[in-house]
């Protein structure tokens, strides 16, 4: 058996020594998942722990198919969009207009710069266009789904993407990060 099995076998037949092995091999990588929802790290902690709840609680349900590192990301980015929609009560969501799209400009701005200076801006976009970029640009998510899970529509979805991208740059344009 590999490692990875040994690890969900244990935590299925709930060894502590299994999930606490499981957390410590995979609770970076998931963090940073969970930064690119959050705000703060202290908010990205919180869902960390909130998704290792999930896990550790579901993990008997994993049966092998596709890849389990997969499996525990999935779970991180729902339970960021479960935290998304219980502060959603202390926002306004607004229907936008269609916007143009210039995802080939950003999209080569985004390739000429770090992770870290990455994340740090995008954690400064507003919460509606923060978790459609993240979910449409890194996470692969359609617009569709994006406003399934959201509960907004599509052309929402789309309009938040599009005018994130641009409120991105433009902020990568202000620290100097990029230049024109």
């Amino acid at each position: 058996m590999n490692v990875e099995k040994d690890l969900i076998e244990g935590c299925k037949k709930g060894k502590h020594k299994s999930f606490e092995s499981l957390y410590q091999l995979y609770a970076g990588r998931l963090l940073s998942i969970a930064m690119r929802y959050a705000f703060t790290t202290f908010e990205a902690e919180d869902i960390l722990q909130d998704a290792f709840i999930k896990i550790f609680n579901s993990i008997h349900t994993y049966e092998y198919k596709g890849s389990f590192e997969g499996w525990l990301k999935r779970i991180v980015v729902t339970t960021a969009i479960n935290h998304y929609h219980k502060d959603k009560l202390k926002q306004t969501q607004t229907d936008y207009v269609e916007v143009e799209d210039e995802s080939d400009d950003v999209a080569d701005v985004i390739s000429k710069i770090s992770a870290d200076e990455l994340l740090e801006t995008i954690q400064t976009l507003p919460d509606g266009y923060r978790m459609v970029f993240n979910m449409y640009v890194v996470e692969g998510y359609t617009h569709k789904e994006i406003g399934e899970l959201l509960s907004i529509s599509e052309g929402t979805s789309k309009s938040q993407l599009a005018k994130g991208r641009v409120l991105l740059k433009n902020k990568l344009l202000q620290k100097g990060i990029i230049t024109l």
